[in-house]
């Protein structure tokens, strides 16, 4: 079975695995067809026709004066009697590879962007085949966010937290609120886990066209660099496009940081007219990007000044009270998230929201509901004297923030648990190294090596480490958890950094089950002092093999 053109997760985007799933019972509407198919989302296949000289008027049509499509998919093994195949450049071959596959399978058209000399099937010759597929597939399903109030969210850090407090505010105000991005997709009626950050074309748009089915008003969704580059999410349009953050990451992909700025930067291309740009005005270089669009751009900001103004009032383990000063209006805010950047998060969504017309008193409750986000620091409390937190850091930036988050929140010690991942972006794994040094102890250890050797990506780390103590290498994940949890005397902190949710430990191609929190947790249960509470004492950590490798037995 081939990829022909689909771009699997040796990209760099994260992927935890899962399939879309929704309600076979409803019946048909807006351009929706039910068939008995399981795949995808079951029963969804489109039904509208679809010109392809009125849909790409400068297109070059070969054998045909017009294409009428039905139905198109990237993937030559998903080609049924009658459909379309695209012909897709991926990132490690080329559709047209599979054209043979497609035309006996019984594909009747393809799209191009060469024609292929060989093939007497009517071709369909455009300059941006991605582009263009992602475009048709919208418009076999009715283009879906012409009936949406969509908010995208893009940037380095914050997008799954930013959207799901969209969803939060909105579901608390008006109504079920669609979503797709890292750890799951919902049409605003059910829910299945994600397999990518942002879904393949045709996986998009039958979604976003399950979600208006259902009488959904309301989508956010993650833009990652991958799908924004690969034009994955090209025929949706956008009321609030977002930019949360930029710093390095997926530089394995897009090697420099201009080619990873003007990716994030293309989200300005989906904005429907009148549609409003919200930026980060605390990050200077997603300020710049201000001066890159003539769309309306909205600023939020706690450190800068802004339009929509954050101040934090008071930080708990419990949560954060913040106010948000926006125009005339002033409201103060509680969250059951920590830490400054969470506060970003917060405004980030309460700045889109606005942009819908709801008022800062009437989001309130929705970003009070919101307890936790799966694995973007999740407390893992099981009666122990001691604080874990579970979050998906795996940049530079990302760790340095969520150190700084818990750190006023430890009064003992806080170590540090992390690594950085195989076959991905090497350049930034020194910079991990140095921005575990703000924690008070650090244990190296492996995430998703695949791969490459765990011992060569941990030696990279270290080589960022500017203190003169030296972190621990503890090579397999779940011993470094298990020494970490069970070394903590009371009032210590342990953050087990860059898998989050994320449930396979990756290891010399192999995928295993692995989930952090699951591991913390028995940790925590087998920890000999867990009944213990009080305060911190000082300790010496003679028992430490500092600058060693440890490993289990």
């Amino acid at each position: 079975m081939s990829n022909d053109g689909q771009f699997p997760n040796r990209s760099g985007e994260r992927s935890p695995g899962g399939t879309i799933l929704t309600d076979p019972s409803q019946s048909s509407e807006s351009g929706l067809a039910r068939t008995d198919s399981p795949a995808d989302v079951g029963w969804m296949r489109p039904s509208i026709a679809v010109s392809l000289r009125k849909l790409f008027p400068h297109a070059s049509l070969v054998g045909c004066a017009d294409i009428c499509v039905r139905d198109a998919v990237c993937v030559s093994g998903q080609v049924t009697a009658g459909a379309m195949f695209a012909a897709l450049p991926g990132t490690a071959r080329h559709g047209r590879e599979f054209v043979a596959d497609a035309v006996e399978r019984g594909a009747a058209s393809l799209l191009v962007e060469q024609p292929l000399a060989n093939c007497s099937l009517p071709q369909c010759v455009i300059p941006n085949a991605r582009e263009g597929f992602a475009q048709l597939c919208h418009a076999l399903f009715g283009d879906p966010t012409r009936h949406l109030s969509m908010v995208g969210v893009t940037g380095t850090n914050g997008k799954t937290t930013t959207t799901w407090m969209v969803r939060s505010i909105l579901e608390a105000a008006c109504g079920p609120c669609g979503l797709m991005g890292t750890i799951e997709v919902s049409d605003g009626v059910g829910r299945a886990p994600a397999t990518l950050t942002t879904p393949g074309s045709r996986e998009l748009a039958m979604l976003l066209a399950a979600t208006t089915h259902n009488r959904v008003r309301y989508a956010a969704m993650e833009m990652s660099s991958h799908a924004l580059d690969q034009y994955r999410t090209a025929g949706a349009r956008l009321d609030v496009a977002v930019v949360t953050n930029l710093t390095q990451d997926h530089f394995d992909y897009h090697r420099t940081f201009e080619n990873y700025r003007a990716a994030k930067a293309r989200i300005f291309s989906h904005l429907k007219r009148g549609g409003a740009i919200v930026l980060n005005a605390d990050d200077p270089r997603v300020l710049a990007l201000r001066e890159t669009t003539t769309s309306s751009v909205v600023t939020y900001g706690v450190h800068s000044e802004a339009d929509v103004q954050g101040k934090i009032l008071e930080q708990s383990h419990a949560g954060t009270h913040f106010r948000v000063t926006a125009g005339s209006e002033n409201a103060i805010f509680w969250t059951p998230l920590i830490g400054e950047y969470n506060v970003s998060n917060a405004l980030a969504a309460i700045t889109s929201i606005r942009q819908l017309g709801l008022p800062l008193a009437a989001m309130r409750p929705g970003i009070e509901r919101l307890v936790t986000v799966p694995g973007r620091m999740q407390r893992v409390d099981a009666g122990q004297s001691f604080s874990v937190w579970v979050d998906y850091a795996h940049t530079d930036d990302g760790l340095q923030r969520a150190i700084a988050a818990v750190s006023p929140l430890i009064p003992g010690r806080l170590t540090v648990v992390f690594g950085a991942g195989g076959d991905r972006d090497p350049a930034k794994r020194p910079l991990m190294g140095r921005a575990a040094t703000t924690a008070d102890q650090a244990i190296i250890t492996s995430d998703n090596p695949r791969s490459e050797s765990p011992a060569a990506i941990a030696a990279a780390i270290q080589a960022g480490w500017n203190r003169s103590d030296p972190p621990q290498i503890i090579l397999d994940r779940e011993t470094a958890i298990q020494h970490a949890i069970h070394t903590a005397c009371p009032g210590d902190g342990i953050l087990i950094a860059g898998k989050g949710h994320e449930q396979v430990q990756i290891t010399a191609g192999v995928s295993r089950r692995f989930c952090d929190v699951e591991v913390a947790r028995a940790a925590i249960d087998s920890h000999p002092q867990r009944s213990l509470h009080g305060p911190s004492v000082p300790h010496l950590l003679n028992s430490r093999k500092l600058g060693k490798v440890f490993q289990p037995d």
